[in-house]
């Protein structure tokens, strides 16, 4: 559960650090980064694996690039959904969601290293 709520912390971190970044994407409160976090770690959960395997042969013949496509697409769908939530995140074009994904996901990765949520726990050692 600690796990969950961190990584959660971490993406809505990442969000508003591209929302502060990126001049097309915006939130009005702490809640909308929150909230768009949850959206989009929904959906990056359901949906892009599904993109994902539907467009391998893109995503090889671009060497990966195309993945960027992908996370533009879920931002654009998270900031859709997100009322749903209460959650106000505005993207305001496609080229603004492309570079939000990219901040988004070298941000998270970044922040999961230094607080080492990936880490795996070693068997018989407690922290």
């Amino acid at each position: 559960m600690r796990k969950l709520l961190l990584r959660w912390l971490i993406n809505a971190t990442a969000i508003y650090v591209a929302a502060e970044i990126v001049p097309g994407i915006h939130g009005v409160s702490p809640w909308d980064y929150f909230g768009a976090a949850l959206v989009l770690g929904l959906l990056n959960a359901l949906i892009a694996p599904i993109l994902k395997l539907l467009t391998c042969p893109l995503i090889l013949l671009t060497l990966g690039a195309f993945t960027l496509v992908i996370n533009a697409a879920m931002l654009l769908l998270a900031h859709w959904l997100s009322p749903l939530l209460g959650a106000r995140l505005t993207v305001d074009s496609f080229g603004a969601a492309v570079l939000a994904s990219l901040i988004i996901s070298v941000v998270s990765f970044a922040l999961s290293v230094l607080t080492g949520v990936n880490r795996e726990r070693k068997k018989g050692r407690s922290r």
